[in-house]
């Protein structure tokens, strides 16, 4: 899947604000934000998440076993008290629209496999001699969500029935799909894996696919690759310095194999106004103060760090945040041109060295001009860290530091605060 997604994919999804409950005008307001404030700095898809079939999703819990809108072939259709365009059978379509005439990339995300309730009606396959009960494995089901049975991937009737869906989203004009329940269950799901990327490019529309959730296995780091234009590298990602900290190992497994067409993920960016679908959830910042609920718990150090190493890895940028209420601080972090532009002007990124304390990164640039250098504070308190000269592959002639735009000479050095990082652009 190289011809699409040369560089790593940049965008929102509603899961990390929205939860199951993402409604239509949150997807427009958030939209609309993007086209405005972030679009000039490479931030393009629109991506909906989980359960957006389901009519009485209130939060980020599932409603085991409820009721799903889809048509007459088992295929799954937005819930028109949720999306009010989609009614008479319009599906996606007029969102997609709405979404492509800002200039930007629309998306959804599916559970791998039909809904059971496709399966135990005995819907026909669109275009194919077989009902949906046909191509279901009963005993394949999700942990944590039981719409679906996974499908049975030697069997005409999955491809059929991938088919079907994938064309469907094609009509709607998608761009990008998201497909839950899969990266991590190897080897259960390998075949099913290359059905669904044959779907979907067969389906007469660029679509961009990405897998979830992780941990993908490492091993399968080649079938991945030819198969997925990216894919989890780590379960859900949140608002927890513990979970950024293991991130330095998964980055630095993971930084091999990033290159056009195929990235490894390592999940949204947890920033902003999150968790808004909770009712007792604050709304943001207020007289200088976040409160507990609706606001990221990392500090703003700890978004350096996230955003840094997520560039110099060449992650996906996939933000959580409900767009609409970013703050200053938030806004400036999502639009760091400087920092942004580590994603497409570097490549071979990789850790130079990690103690418990400290890390540091390199990423030469494409043009061979200079180097990225990246440097971060693991520990809870204010410490300098350096990289000599010799770590570079040429003497330095200049260094500016990309998120507080200071100059320096080798050796590139910052005193930190906690859990904080700095990156320069190095110039030969």
């Amino acid at each position: 899947m190289s011809m699409l997604a040369q560089y790593p994919p940049m965008g929102w999804n509603s899961w990390d604000c929205y939860g199951a409950a993402v409604t239509e005008a949150q997807v427009r307001q958030n939209a609309d934000y993007m086209a405005k404030r972030l679009k000039a700095y490479g931030w393009e898809y629109v991506v909906v998440d989980i359960q957006w079939y389901q009519p009485t999703a209130r939060s980020h819990a599932y409603e085991p076993f409820s009721e799903l809108v889809m048509d007459e072939y088992g295929r799954l259709l937005p819930a028109p008290n949720r999306f009010p365009s989609s009614a008479n059978g319009q599906g996606f379509r007029p969102l997609a629209d709405y979404v492509h005439s800002l200039g930007l990339k629309f998306g959804i995300h599916i559970m791998r496999g039909l809904p059971r309730m496709a399966a135990h009606r005995r819907l026909p396959v669109f275009g194919f001699d077989a009902a949906c009960s046909d191509a279901a494995d009963p005993n394949s089901i999700c942990a944590w969500n039981p719409d679906m049975y996974g499908l049975r991937a030697e069997l005409p009737a999955a491809r059929a029935y991938y088919d079907s869906i994938f064309r469907l989203y094609a009509q709607w004009g998608a761009d990008y799909v998201k497909c839950d329940d899969i990266a991590r269950e190897y080897p259960r799901c390998r075949r099913e894996i290359e059905i669904i990327s044959e779907a979907a490019r067969a389906c007469g529309r660029d679509i961009v696919l990405s897998l979830s959730p992780g941990p993908a296995p490492l091993e399968q780091a080649e079938h991945l690759r030819t198969y997925a234009n990216l894919w989890r590298i780590t379960d859900d990602f949140w608002d927890d310095w513990q979970l950024l900290r293991a991130m330095f190992r998964r980055a630095a497994q993971w930084c091999v194999h990033a290159g056009p067409g195929h990235w490894p993920d390592a999940d949204m960016l947890p920033v902003g106004a999150l968790r808004q679908c909770y009712e007792e959830d604050g709304q943001g910042p207020e007289s200088g103060e976040r409160s507990h609920h609706g606001w990221t718990r990392f500090t703003e150090a700890e978004q350096r760090t996230m955003m840094t190493l997520w560039c110099m890895m060449r992650s996906p940028l996939m933000i959580g945040a409900e767009l609409t209420k970013n703050d200053d601080f938030t806004l400036k972090l999502l639009t760091n041109s400087a920092v942004l532009d580590i994603e497409k002007t570097s490549w071979c990124a990789h850790p130079l060295y990690e103690t418990d304390e400290e890390c540091a990164w390199i990423a030469p640039r494409r043009d061979s001009a200079g180097c990225y250098v990246a440097l971060f504070n693991l520990s809870g308190e204010t410490r300098r860290v350096t990289v000599r000269p010799e770590a570079l592959e040429r003497p330095c002639v200049r260094a500016t530091e990309l998120w507080r735009g200071e100059t320096a000479a080798a050796p590139l050095s910052a005193v930190l605060g906690a859990h904080d990082a700095a990156v320069w652009l190095a110039e030969y």
